[in-house]
């Protein structure tokens, strides 16, 4: 893979069978599935392991890597990060933002996605609406297109790009969607639901079905979205933690993206709390942690002996009549050999017993929808859980998750002699979290695993209990069993984080056009809000810079700029050979022109310095460059908060500027000992007389170690609202 040669006059399928039957022997027209024709110079192939081992060792094949399954990463937000309807705006540029948008489809007809009042898309759009069933575009969503080159459907999908389950409609409205009064979820919520950018066009492609979708439909995905010529990309997805650059669809779209000018923001993954799980961590993309608003939703649990229990479940049900209470694990289905193993897990349809479940509340000891209960005719439902692990989704009958001391406290009510145990399930209502902004526990946790050099994840963004549009097709629970439809639905996820960020992005974009990805990536980073470290453990392994803040981004003062020269000489430096590189740069000789850099050295605005622990005392440099985007005259002065055990400086400490768009750079020293600390934390700042450049330096040892998880899970309270399992 790679540029494709614009020299030759043979076309590309032609090559790839052609290549095909040369190296391996094979007829091409079996075994060839697809070929990238215009930005990748690739193709999909049915082969068997000896093929794959015998094309690789070829010298003109670059990479051989598997087709993956790709997982998403499942009001009152905007208004949290100060980002009001009257906030300042360049609407004519704004209507001529293209956002694309990859994920499940979108329901168009939502109040959310109408064109009334807007114009004609703007003149740059290459990209197509035709020949789709059921579906129509507007001047709103200005084009659609669905991949699926297995041709593999199931009976609940919808093949256009119309959005089957949910995700993809969700995530487009809050990067673009319409100012609609009155939305809410069952009244919850209420108020005016809108994105961030709501004169914006959306572009949808739709890669996501009810298996996940893809790698080789992503990479088709990303090559659609640079031709259709859109400005920004947001992906609320991720393939888990990979060990190479050049082997992940959405590094290698994202970097041929950042080549044509093209921002691609991604979702940090759901695998928190533990340490190394955050995904997405390219350093030429903005990767989005999840925090909280100071909106919470509460659900409330009532024994019989007026015990009372708080969960973050959302029922939107009306409160239950007190009924009796059953452990799931003491009514399996005998009749369908179901054991009482299988049956306390809730999560076979068959496996409780209708006629000792029916009118009653069942007490499951594993996370599901409550299709199980629903089935056996269960009034309500109440998941047992441990400590870090609550759920903010909603659920096919009246339920709420509890921690361990609540089900401790339960179970013990149930075995009580001479009586019999019942509970009234509360519908849940809304409540202020005074705690609010904080890292919650399911957003996936630094450092980068490939490059812990490259902090990750970038900054954070509203990713809990968000209000946003829904698609007709699907319940609110994802339960099949759930006939609910309605137009708004409450989720919580990286995957609701990554597009407020993604709306950040076009926002800033419509100020400065001509802003590189890095550069607003940049803006985006230095003028974050800072965020608590008591309510967030893992610091800027949890959170990066602190929450996105839309409205300053727009005027930074100086930015980190970056090119492809400086991310190919980050790849070069991170050993990957010419042929490698040749994969994503087309260039043969890439490291040859380019050189190299250590991944310290890459023009990032954050630092990330992996120490080993010792009593001896480090010392560690690395340079930076900024441009000037504010005042033509300007100075910056380097202010430093440091830990006693470090010192750091800057040299030059004093920054001056007579032109926009002057560049200088600064060199950065760190010395001190890391002993026995899992991570220390810093932070450097450019003062000018308008603006303030804020970012966090990052000095982690054994940031892997155990210990450190099994910290902050003992700092947790046992109602701490950042605990979540989260399956979007």
């Amino acid at each position: 893979m790679g540029d494709l040669n614009p020299t030759s006059d043979i076309h590309t399928p032609i090559l790839h069978s052609r290549f095909l039957e040369k190296a391996l022997h094979i007829n091409s027209s079996t075994s060839l599935i697809h070929s990238y024709k215009s930005i990748f110079n690739g193709f999909v192939a049915l082969l068997t392991n000896d093929e794959v081992h015998r094309i690789s060792a070829m010298e003109e094949v670059v990479s051989v890597f598997p087709n993956r399954k790709n997982h998403m990463h499942t009001t009152k937000s905007w208004d949290f990060l100060k980002f009001p309807q009257t906030v300042s705006r360049v609407k004519k540029v704004e209507s001529n933002i293209i956002v694309g948008v990859l994920d499940s489809g979108i329901w168009p007809e939502l109040d959310s996605f109408s064109d009334v009042g807007m114009r004609s898309p703007p003149s740059k759009w290459k990209g197509s609406c035709h020949g789709l069933r059921n579906f129509k575009c507007n001047n709103k969503i200005i084009g659609a297109r669905y991949y699926r080159r297995n041709g593999k459907f199931s009976q609940e999908d919808i093949i256009s790009p119309r959005d089957t389950i949910g995700h993809g409609t969700h995530v487009a409205s809050i990067i673009a969607g319409n100012l609609v009064s009155s939305a809410n979820f069952y009244g919850l919520g209420q108020g005016t639901a809108r994105g961030g950018v709501p004169s914006s066009r959306i572009a949808v492609y739709k890669v996501v079905w009810t298996d996940g979708s893809d790698d080789i439909d992503i990479i088709d995905a990303f090559e659609d979205a640079i031709k259709d010529r859109v400005d920004i990309i947001s992906i609320s997805m991720g393939t888990g933690i990979n060990a190479n650059y050049l082997k992940d669809s959405i590094t290698v779209g994202s970097f041929q993206a950042m080549r044509k000018g093209i921002m691609t923001i991604c979702s940090a993954g759901n695998g928190g709390p533990e340490h190394g799980t955050v995904e997405n961590i390219s350093p030429w993309v903005l990767t989005v942690a999840a925090s909280s608003t100071d909106r919470k939703i509460v659900t409330y649990l009532k024994l019989g002996n007026a015990q009372t229990f708080v969960g973050t479940t959302l029922n939107a049900f009306d409160e239950t009549n007190f009924s009796t209470l059953v452990y799931a694990g003491d009514v399996p289905n005998i009749r369908e050999m179901v054991s009482r193993n299988t049956s306390r897990l809730c999560l076979d349809t068959k496996s409780l017993d209708a006629r000792l479940v029916k009118g009653k509340i069942v007490i499951c000891d594993e996370y599901n929808v409550g299709d199980a209960a629903l089935t056996a005719g269960a009034t309500g439902m109440v998941i047992r859980g441990n400590d870090i692990a609550v759920d903010y989704r909603t659920f096919a009958l009246p339920a709420l998750f509890v921690g361990n001391r609540e089900s401790f406290e339960l179970m013990r009510y149930l075995v009580r002699p001479r009586s019999i145990p019942t509970a009234s399930i509360f519908k849940s209502h809304e409540t202020f979290d005074q705690f609010a902004p904080y890292t919650v526990s399911f957003s996936s946790r630094g450092p980068n695993r490939i490059t812990p050099q490259i902090l990750k994840p970038d900054l954070s963004a509203p990713g809990v209990r968000i209000l946003a549009a829904w698609t007709h097709n699907n319940s609110p629970s994802f339960s099949m069993l759930d006939s609910r439809r309605l137009s708004y639905n409450i989720l919580s996820g990286t995957s609701m984080s990554c597009p407020h960020a993604s709306a950040a992005a076009a926002y800033v974009k419509s100020f400065h056009p001509s802003w590189s990805p890095a550069a607003i990536k940049s803006a985006l980073i230095t003028t974050a809000s800072e965020m608590s470290a008591r309510t967030t453990q893992s610091l800027e392994f949890g959170y990066g810079a602190g929450l996105i803040n839309p409205v300053g981004a727009i005027n930074p003062g100086l930015v980190y700029d970056a090119n492809l020269a400086d991310y190919v000489q980050f790849l070069c430096g991170q050993n990957y050979t010419n042929k490698q590189l040749s994969l994503i740069t087309g260039d043969k000789i890439a490291c040859t022109h380019y050189g190299s850099k250590t991944s310290l050295n890459l023009n990032l605005p954050s630092f990330s310095f992996p120490i080993v622990p010792s009593n001896t005392p480090f010392n560690v440099s690395v340079n930076r460059r900024v441009t000037n985007v504010g005042s033509l005259r300007s100075t910056y002065i380097a202010k430093i908060l440091t830990p006693p055990t470090f010192t750091i400086r800057v040299v030059p400490s004093t920054l001056s500027f007579t032109n926009v768009g002057e560049i200088k750079s600064f060199t950065l020293i760190v010395e001190g000992i890391m002993n026995h600390v899992a991570a220390v934390s810093a932070s450097l700042s450019w003062i000018g007389s308008t603006n303030k450049e804020y970012f966090i330096s990052w000095y982690p040892n054994k940031w892997y170690q155990s210990e450190a998880v099994r910290e902050e899970r003992k700092l947790k309270r046992l109602d701490d609202p950042s605990r979540v399992i989260d399956k979007n």
